[in-house]
């Protein structure tokens, strides 16, 4: 792996670590891979039980990513927070476990909102949080002109490759 992905998974997982704290309201950080070797956790989460691996990447592969998760987990609640450039991010857990991490959600959320003196649950999430390119970038649209060529148009190398077929 080539120093401008470990760069960019660095810049995920502190993105990433960013918005769970912002919608959980739980103290979450990028996680130390040389602390505890490979099986360590992308983020640390105040949530117990649960291991989280963040992708940041443009091809997705949820399963692969689900399958590492679960085999470095230690059994704890594998969760696969991911998301591609410009995208939103997304979260994928196993079904079965589901009731699980939402139990282990419940009681470090009510933790913390304890801790704070009983508040409301946390939100909305900033835009710039969950979205870090601009608001307005998505918002401007481009009109792209499309004209069609006939076979008079082509090139000469598209012609040579084209000689002899009947279009």
């Amino acid at each position: 792996m080539g120093r401008s992905q470990r760069e960019k998974g660095k810049r995920g997982e502190r993105a990433a670590a960013k918005a769970v704290s912002a919608m959980l309201g739980v103290s979450a950080r990028r996680g130390v891979q040389y602390k505890g070797g490979a099986e360590s956790a992308d983020l640390e989460v105040e949530i117990p039980g649960v291991h989280w691996e963040v992708k940041f990447v443009e091809r997705e592969a949820v399963r692969t990513w689900m399958a590492q998760a679960s085999k470095e987990s230690g059994g704890q609640v594998p969760v696969v927070l991911h998301k591609k450039s410009r995208g939103e991010w997304l979260i994928t857990l196993q079904l079965e476990r589901l009731y699980e991490f939402a139990q282990r959600l419940e009681k470090a959320c009510g933790a913390a909102l304890q801790a704070l003196g009983g508040g409301e649950v946390p939100g909305p999430v900033p835009a710039e949080v969950l979205h870090p390119a601009p608001v307005q970038a998505a918002r401007t649209s481009r009109v792209l002109s499309v004209q069609r060529r006939g076979g008079a148009g082509r090139n000469s190398h598209s012609r040579k490759r084209h000689a002899g077929r009947d279009d």
